[in-house]
């Protein structure tokens, strides 16, 4: 099956339980329809780059998914549909990495990649 990644925000002024409890309900309903969650991330409040629906910031979640196209297209409608739910964003990839996302490693355990010369062209 397909493997997916899905990030999606929903409304501040809900509590945690009930934010991860939106995680496990959209795991079920892609359960139901064929597909698995393989793994989940409550990502917290974060502050948004800009206002959606008069909130200036959302829970944010991280699910990684190995689904049919049709199961995961009745979670993201769904998902559309939900009064909580602002903001959903799915992408299809080729393998899943391991280990935590970026947005959940602390920032030295973050591995920057060769940053170049930067150092001499400060002269």
């Amino acid at each position: 099956m397909p493997l997916y990644e899905h990030v999606f925000i929903s409304r501040q002024d809900l509590s945690n339980t009930q934010a991860e409890g939106l995680i496990e309900h959209f795991g079920t309903v892609l359960s139901d329809n064929g597909g698995k969650v393989v793994e989940s991330e409550y990502w917290g409040v974060k502050t948004m780059a800009y206002k959606i629906n008069k909130n200036r910031k959302g829970h944010y979640a991280f699910l990684k998914t190995d689904a049919p196209a049709p199961a995961v297209q009745e979670m993201e409608r769904l998902m559309r549909l939900h009064d909580d739910v602002m903001r959903v964003l799915t992408i299809k990839v080729d393998g899943h990495d391991e280990g935590p996302s970026v947005q959940m490693q602390k920032r030295d355990d973050r591995d920057r990649g060769d940053r170049g010369d930067r150092r001499e062209r400060r002269n």
